[in-house]
């Protein structure tokens, strides 16, 4: 998830907010912030709500990304 978001933070720079807007389905500021989230809160995480962010929200987001490739 990390990974993921700063992959996306890269993205939306060089494409000055204009790639990922055109993609509306996915919430791309939590996408990007969990990286953040993770990151610097590690030991106040919530390992379920990791897990159920994982389970439901990756496969939409590989899909989305996908579409954009």
């Amino acid at each position: 998830m990390t990974a993921i978001g700063e992959s996306l933070k890269n993205v939306d720079k060089p494409t000055e907010k204009k790639l990922l807007v055109k993609y509306p389905d996915i919430n791309w500021k939590v996408a990007k912030d969990i990286r953040d989230i993770i990151t610097h809160y590690y030991f106040d995480l919530d390992a379920e709500s990791i897990y159920d962010v994982c389970e439901n929200n990756v496969e939409p987001l590989l899909k989305t990304i996908d579409r954009m490739i």
